[in-house]
């Protein structure tokens, strides 16, 4: 039956009445209670969902299996990976930002419902009435929403700028070029930010060429998750490491918003 669904809608009854922080949803597919077989729960606004059974609806053609600590989705033009812990799941060549982490609960691989719907093709909308609704679509992710140029770049001034900082410190740099592409006080393309001079280099990598050598995994993995949406110390638009830097002028003239790893970051 489920292999026929290629245009189902599910509904999630969000019902304010009926939940508390935490607590179990009413889970429906085709006027279908299937609560029991899926498990769903909301945490801080986030849904959270059993892998196995939301990647059984989504993409049916699928094999959803165990392996040494991390979840796998595999199928024609498919290939899902989610560890517990990890703030991210990967899908093909793709890395989706989950900022509370992949869960484990009795036994059952929980991630949020719209990351799901992204990897695996669907799409999640939500409505008071109805509460979400969950469409399912290819079965397969889309192509990522950014170019080959963009990531080769933020990449690189990523690996540069925070190799030896914790993945939250590389999503961190990876911010603030975004949010200098945001703002009308600096160029709007991630290869003009990096390379701004106006004011004088803004990135020392750029000067000293360390923004050539090849980035580490870690580092393509945040610029992945960067340009997918994930957002690390607010609207900073500057950043420093106090124990190196020879430049006083950001602490002098700009708001700190915050430390992660040894860099501090200004707005």
């Amino acid at each position: 039956m489920w292999k026929r669904l290629t245009a189902v809608v599910l509904a999630l009854a969000l019902a304010a009445a009926l939940i508390l922080p935490g607590s179990a949803s009413v889970l429906t597919v085709n006027g279908r209670n299937v609560w029991q077989e899926s498990l769903a729960r909301t945490e801080g606004g986030t849904t959270y969902v059993s892998l196995r059974m939301v990647s059984n609806l989504l993409a049916p053609q699928a094999q959803v299996s165990w392996t040494q600590g991390t979840a796998w989705v595999k199928g024609t033009g498919v290939t899902l990976k989610a560890v517990p812990g990890q703030n991210y799941v990967t899908v093909n060549d793709r890395a989706l930002y989950v900022a509370k982490g992949v869960k484990l609960e009795n036994g059952r691989v929980m991630v949020p419902i719209r990351v799901l719907a992204e990897a695996l093709g669907g799409s999640v909308s939500w409505s008071r009435a109805e509460g979400i609704t969950l469409t399912v679509g290819s079965g397969v992710p889309g192509p990522a929403p950014y170019t080959s140029e963009e990531l080769y770049w933020m990449s690189r001034i990523i690996s540069a700028e925070s190799q030896g900082e914790p993945l939250a410190g590389k999503i961190a740099v990876g911010t603030v070029v975004l949010n200098r592409v945001a703002s009308n006080q600096f160029p709007n393309t991630i290869y003009d930010v990096i390379f701004d001079d106006q004011w004088g280099v803004q990135f020392t990598p750029t000067a000293n060429g360390m923004i050539y050598q090849e980035p580490t995994a870690e580092s393509v993995l945040a610029a992945k998750l960067c340009l997918e949406g994930a957002r690390m110390a607010g609207d900073s638009l500057y950043f420093l490491a106090p124990d190196i830097s020879t430049n006083s002028w950001v602490m002098d003239n700009r708001e700190f918003v915050v430390t992660i790893g040894r860099h501090w970051f200004y707005r």
